[in-house]
């Protein structure tokens, strides 16, 4: 017969086992964790574009959607590990020194938009005209870089002189993720860092958080696609893009537009 001592005394052993048993458990489920993550790490010295949480502005929204590898990655001329590039200025800078002189600001250009529609279609066609691909790819020549409109709204300059700002920096996945500034720009770290330079962005997004940055549907002026493994944009008209370019230093500006099937489009609401 045992003793409320003895009962108690087994007691306690059982119950420390059983905690023993429990701790060892979860320490070895952690280090299977563990080895699972690490299996699926990046190489050395790569961005991890799934661990960025974008926030697009005035939303507030936690970026949470992951992104896989890019499909168009061979397209884009990814650069060696010997290639060096000096880094990009912050976006912000980007899109407030380039703006051309005596812009107008974005009431005059509402005030003046049903006039100026004519005039707006016969300029973008005529810049196109202008514009000359790269042998070899559709990047145009020249130093990389398009003009900037003064007949369109000043958040779009913005964009623009930020787009030209990295134009022709090197391609290396996961580029510009960890910070706007950077020396290689992939799909999405291009995209989020011209559109930061309009104020339309407040950190670098992936390209599946870009499926949900601003609005469902086309732009007038700035138009974003995106799917889980690529992003792009049109802005006035002209494609902006990693995949299709001539070489590791051309321009992602490009002549002709792409086939956009497959891919959310997104625009910034009145533009």
């Amino acid at each position: 017969m045992f003793t409320r001592k003895a009962l108690a005394a087994i007691g306690c052993l059982l119950a420390a086992a059983t905690l023993g048993a429990c701790g060892e458990a979860t320490v070895g489920t952690a280090l299977k964790a563990s080895k699972t993550i690490a299996k699926s790490d990046p190489p050395p010295g790569s961005a991890t574009p799934d661990a960025v949480a974008g926030t697009a502005a005035g939303g507030g929204r936690p970026g949470t959607a992951r992104e896989v590898a890019d499909p168009l990655e061979a397209d884009s001329y990814p650069a060696p590990a010997s290639v060096k590039h000096a880094s990009a200025a912050t976006p912000t800078k980007a899109g407030a020194t380039i703006v051309a002189a005596g812009a107008p600001s974005n009431a005059e250009v509402r005030k003046e938009l049903a006039q100026m529609q004519a005039v707006e279609r016969s300029s973008r066609q005529a810049q196109q005209l202008r514009l000359t691909p790269v042998p070899g790819g559709e990047s145009i020549a020249g130093n990389g870089t398009i003009p900037i409109p003064t007949d369109v709204p000043e958040v779009v300059q913005k964009v623009i002189a930020g787009a030209n700002e990295i134009a022709d920096f090197p391609y290396v996945y996961g580029g510009g993720h960890a910070s706007f500034v950077d020396n290689a720009y992939d799909c999405s770290g291009s995209v989020s860092y011209a559109l930061a330079a309009g104020g339309l962005l407040s950190a670098p997004e992936t390209s599946g958080q870009l499926e949900s940055w601003g609005a469902p549907g086309p732009g007038k002026y700035i138009t974003v696609y995106a799917n889980a493994g690529h992003t792009y944009m049109y802005v006035d008209g002209i494609l902006y893009d990693t995949a299709g370019r001539s070489g590791v230093y051309a321009s992602r500006w490009q002549v002709q537009p792409t086939d956009n099937s497959g891919y959310v489009v997104r625009h910034w609401p009145g533009l």
